[in-house]
């Protein structure tokens, strides 16, 4: 008989960079208050383009278009979650889903990720857990990030745990707290470049390779009053917008030269906040680019780890699954030393199908 302390939940996460949506299939387990867990199956499912537009122009809709593009994009979500449990036979207790960020105004109050979590628990007919960042927002915080619950009880081994995906965001321990905060952004500056070279993503940092560190751009992107901030801080696409941006497009220079100076200014924001011991675990896209991940090590003495392909790519989704998990235990899974809230949170909001 299955002991009542081991729970199978399905993660669902759709990143900023958009390159598809994440599912994993997961068994955690709870034993002398230490939880571990075992991915049974994960897959990704690229966005097509159609899907790719209408998630990357959602923050230009009218209110009914919004609402009507967060009712479709949760059927969306209940066809491909309903898919793969068919496929895997997976019989998951319940599906965890992050939903796909519009918008993220912590400062306003206020973070929106939509994907209709009543539409996904209709389709699959499975308890679906949602909207995990409002409640944080509401008690003061930043809403993000949330990975690092995830971090401290399934990933305590390592001294740092960094994703480089749309943006870059790190966690670790500090005085038996637990610290985590958007270092800069990575992949939602990056792959607009490649795309200018017809390429959706620069592969193992090839093109930046090519270029040359423009020290007066570098110099620029250092100097963002975002770096100088202490934390509970985060990023969002309006800041890429108004801060990031504008200075990158001041600089007419070659557009490796860009990437080269953005993988430095990469490099040097994420190796500053590491005390140069210890070692760091490194998963989303970006742990796939040998060139970032070069410069990056040659800048610190902390030992940067890769794990296995798996646990790069779906790290953010089985740590959705076991938000999902605490969620439904009723334990916190939202952070207050990390998001800067009142209090630590059991966030998420559950639809029963």
């Amino acid at each position: 008989m299955e002991s009542k302390n081991t729970i199978k939940a399905i993660g669902m996460m759709s990143g900023t960079s958009l390159d598809g949506l994440d599912i994993a299939a997961v068994e955690f387990s709870e034993h002398n208050n230490k939880w571990s867990y075992n991915l049974h199956e994960a897959v990704t499912i690229p966005y097509n383009n159609e899907w790719k537009k209408r998630l990357e122009t959602a923050h230009l809709l009218s209110g009914i278009e919004l609402t009507a593009l967060n009712t479709e994009y949760g059927i969306y979500l209940g066809e491909q979650a309903a898919a793969f449990i068919e496929k895997t036979k997976f019989a998951t207790d319940i599906i965890a889903s992050h939903g796909h960020t519009v918008f993220h105004q912590p400062e306003n109050g206020f973070t929106l990720q939509t994907g209709s979590g009543a539409h996904l628990a209709a389709r699959t007919k499975c308890t679906t857990i949602c909207d995990f960042r409002t409640g944080d927002v509401a008690l003061g915080g930043q809403g993000a990030p949330l990975v690092p619950i995830g971090d401290r009880l399934l990933f305590s081994e390592f001294d740092y745990c960094l994703n480089l995906g749309g943006f870059a965001n790190i966690s670790f321990e500090k005085n038996n707290t637990r610290l985590a905060f958007d270092n800069c952004p990575v992949n939602i500056v990056l792959n607009p470049l490649a795309e200018k070279f017809d390429k959706s993503y620069d592969k193992n940092g090839e093109l930046g390779r090519q270029g040359k560190v423009n020290a007066p751009l570098l110099e620029k992107l250092n100097a963002l009053s975002y770096y100088q901030k202490q934390p509970p801080k985060s990023l969002g696409r309006e800041w890429i917008e108004s801060e990031f941006l504008p200075i990158l497009n001041e600089f007419d220079i070659d557009t490796t030269d860009k990437m080269r100076t953005v993988y430095e200014h990469i490099a040097i924001q994420i190796t500053k906040d590491l005390s140069g011991k210890g070692k760091m675990l490194v998963t989303g896209g970006g742990a796939f680019n040998s060139f970032l991940i070069e410069r990056m090590q040659a800048l610190t003495s902390t030992k940067i780890v890769l794990p296995d392909a798996e646990l790069i790519d779906f790290k953010e989704a089985i740590v959705f699954a076991f938000m999902g998990v605490l969620r439904l235990k009723e334990q916190n899974n939202c952070l207050s030393s990390v998001t800067g809230a009142r209090k630590d949170s059991c966030g998420g909001v559950i639809f029963l199908p």
